[in-house]
């Protein structure tokens, strides 16, 4: 199956002003995201979308391909929608979705979301980390549950799993998932996802996802390796990435 990467910028986040095109490592923060993806040779195509003529200009001026979108998607999903409806991405069969403030996203979830997808296992695909309790107590990092088959039950903010008794510790921590900033669709998937009205568990938890899964859409989640370095959301986000940043974080498959 072809398969185009989308990365979807925007220059309306509220914690990270301008995030898009803030330094990291001397570049903007999208150009370092797609160097990123293209390094890992995952996809037959990867492009950035975005509605700005800067984050535009920041994205081509660093070797990017740009398409450019309209100014009113809700989420990143149905941006990503608008460009793989495009004349020039209409070939593609699986679309892949890495969110644009994740220099660190590794290979193996890029990867894993999208065999999720190309496998005929699932419509949609996206990728967990295994976690340390530690990641409870943070509602900026995204936990999902998974049945037995690896399809995504719930994805919150809140604690989940829930540990009701102390005594089942041992029997939950294994159960700990990161969510990771990356989906897979078929391009079926993709439409009905996009076609629905915002749901109210996704109003709530502010979890575009949510939308997909409550209306019955598949969700396979692939189990990745711990993640060292998250995205990219504040200040000291960016200034703690910027100390550590080396050439070396842009080796596909490191975390």
């Amino acid at each position: 199956m072809s398969t185009l990467i989308v990365i979807p910028a925007r220059l309306g986040a509220t914690r990270l002003p301008q995030k898009p095109l803030r330094l990291l490592g001397g570049l903007p923060l999208i150009v370092r995201v797609w160097q990123r993806v293209q390094a890992m040779g995952i996809a037959d195509r990867v492009v950035v979308a975005t509605d700005d003529a800067q984050v535009a200009g920041a994205a081509r001026d660093g070797g990017a391909e740009v398409a450019m979108t309209r100014a009113d998607h809700p989420s990143g999903t149905d941006r990503v929608a608008e460009v793989a409806a495009q004349p020039a991405y209409a070939a593609f069969d699986v679309i892949v979705n890495v969110q644009g403030d994740e220099p660190y996203i590794s290979a193996d979830a890029v990867r894993g979301a999208a065999e999720m997808v190309t496998s005929g296992r699932f419509p949609l695909g996206t990728a967990a980390a295994t976690a340390s309790p530690e990641i409870l107590a943070n509602p900026a990092v995204v936990k999902v549950v998974t049945d037995d088959t690896g399809r995504a039950m719930y994805f919150s903010r809140a604690p989940i799993p829930f540990l009701r008794d102390e005594a089942d510790r041992a029997t939950r921590d294994p159960l700990l998932r990161q969510h990771l900033g990356v989906y897979a669709y078929t391009r079926a998937a993709l439409r009905r996802w996009v076609s629905l009205p915002p749901h109210p568990l996704e109003v709530t938890e502010r979890l575009e996802q949510l939308r997909a899964i409550a209306d019955g859409l598949a969700m396979g989640v692939a189990t990745v390796a711990p993640v060292r370095w998250g995205g990219i959301d504040t200040e000291q986000d960016l200034a703690e990435a910027n100390a550590r940043w080396s050439d070396a974080t842009l080796t596909a498959g490191t975390s």
